[in-house]
C-alpha cells in the first residue's frame, strides 16, 4: 500500500509511504535533497546517528576534573625543564589546533552535507572541540600561565605555524560558493575530510597526545592527563566520523577516487608526518627519562599506516610496528575503544555517580 490513511474523529490524515521512502533515497552526503526542518527521519546513515549518541553519552566538563596536585607540581621543584615544556607546547598548539578542527566542521564540512543526520553529528563534534578548548583555558588558568604566552607559542614556534598552515590552506579553499558537482571541487572537499580527520586529528595530535600521557604515566600532572584521556576518547570519535563520512562520499561519488587522487592522500598524509616529527624534535629537544623524541617519531609513522590502512589506502611504512607499547593501554588505537569503555575513563557527572567498591562488582 503507497498510502496510510489515520482517522482522529471526523478529520482523515492521509501519509503518502512512498514520498517518504523517496525522501529518504535522495538523502546524500554532499548534493542531496536540501530541507529546512532538520527532519532526521528517515535514517539514512544510521551509523552517523549511533555515533553521535555515543558521543553524546562521552560527555564530559573540565571543571570536574581536580587540578590541585597539578598546581603543587607545577609550583614545585620536582618537575624538570622537559615536564613544563611539553605541557607548554601542549596547551600552545592545541589551543589553536582545537579551534581550527571545529571551524572547518562548522563553516565547511557541515555546511555542504545536506543529510540531517550528518548536520547533527557534525555539530556535536564541534561542540566537542568547544570543551577541548574550553579545557586548555581551564588548564592554563589554574597552572597560572600568562594566556599571551599560548598566542605568542602558535604565532612565534615555526612548527606550530607550519602544521596550522598546513590544515588551513585546504579549509580556506573551500568557503565559498563551490560547485560541487564538479569531480575537482568533490575531491576537495574529500582532501579536506582526510586532511582533518586522518592527518590532523588521527595522525599530528597524537605525538603530544603520547608525551602528556607519558608524563601521566609517571605520576605527573594527573588532571591534565585526564582531560587528555577524555579528549583522546573524543578524538578515537571523531577520526572514526571523518573516515565514514569519506567512505560515504566516494561511495556515492565514485568519480572522486581515482588513482591520482588516491596517491594524492598518500602524499598528504605524508607532509602531515613530516611535520609533526619536526614538530616531536621541538617539543623534545633534550633528552628525557621515558621519553624519547626517536620513538616518538616512529610512533607517529605506525598511526599513520593505521590511518591510511582505514580508509583503504596504501601504507608508507609496511610491517611497522608501535615502539611504544606501553602506550598501548593509553592510546594505541587497536585498543582505544577497549581502554576507554573501562571504569577508569568512564564519565559521568558526580550526582548520578552511586558509591561502589570495586571489590563489590
Amino acid at each position: 500500500m503507497d498510502t496510510i490513511a489515520i482517522k482522529v474523529g471526523e478529520r482523515e490524515f492521509v501519509l503518502d509511504r512512498e514520498k517518504a521512502e523517496a525522501a529518504q533515497g535522495a538523502k546524500a552526503v554532499i548534493n542531496g535533497r536540501e530541507t529546512m526542518t532538520f527532519n532526521l527521519l528517515p535514517l539514512k546513515y544510521t551509523w552517523a546517528y549511533t555515533l553521535y549518541r555515543t558521543m553524546k553519552a562521552n560527555h564530559w566538563e573540565p571543571e570536574d576534573i581536580p587540578m590541585q596536585k597539578d598546581v603543587e607540581q607545577w609550583r614545585g621543584d620536582d618537575l624538570s625543564d622537559v615536564d613544563r615544556w611539553i605541557i607548554r607546547m601542549a596547551i600552545g598548539y592545541f589551543s589553536a589546533a582545537e579551534g581550527i578542527v571545529g571551524d572547518n566542521i562548522l563553516h565547511v564540512v557541515r555546511e555542504v552535507a545536506t543529510a540531517s543526520e550528518l548536520k547533527l553529528v557534525l555539530g556535536r563534534h564541534a561542540h566537542e572541540e568547544n570543551i577541548h578548548a574550553d579545557s586548555l583555558l581551564y588548564m592554563v588558568s589554574s597552572l597560572g600561565i600568562n594566556p599571551h604566552e599560548c598566542e605568542a607559542m602558535f604565532e612565534d614556534v615555526e612548527t606550530i605555524r607550519r602544521k596550522n598552515e598546513f590544515v588551513t590552506r585546504i579549509s580556506h579553499d573551500l568557503r565559498r560558493d563551490v560547485d560541487l558537482t564538479i569531480t575537482a571541487n568533490k575531491q576537495r572537499l574529500a582532501k579536506n575530510i582526510f586532511m582533518f580527520g586522518q592527518c590532523m586529528e588521527g595522525t599530528q595530535f597524537y605525538g603530544l597526545f603520547g608525551m602528556v600521557l607519558s608524563l601521566y604515566r609517571q605520576g605527573k600532572f594527573p588532571g591534565i592527563g585526564q582531560m587528555f584521556r577524555y579528549t583522546l576518547r573524543d578524538e578515537s570519535n571523531h577520526i572514526e566520523l571523518f573516515r565514514q563520512l569519506l567512505m560515504e562520499l566516494v561511495e556515492e561519488n565514485p568519480d572522486i577516487w581515482t588513482a591520482e587522487f588516491r596517491s594524492e592522500l598518500v602524499e598528504t598524509m605524508r607532509e602531515a608526518v613530516t611535520l609533526e616529527k619536526e614538530f616531536i624534535r621541538d617539543c623534545l629537544p633534550v633528552a628525557a627519562v621515558g621519553l624519547s623524541a626517536e620513538e616518538f617519531m616512529t610512533y607517529i609513522d605506525y598511526i599513520a599506516d593505521r590511518r591510511l590502512e582505514g580508509c583503504g589506502l596504501p601504507v608508507m611504512n609496511p610491517g611497522i610496528q608501535n615502539p611504544l607499547p606501553w602506550l598501548a593501554e593509553l592510546m594505541d588505537i587497536k585498543k582505544e575503544q577497549n581502554f576507554f569503555e573501562g571504569r577508569v575513563t568512564e564519565y559521568q557527572k558526580s550526582s548520578a555517580l552511586t558509591a561502589v567498591d570495586d571489590d563489590e562488582l
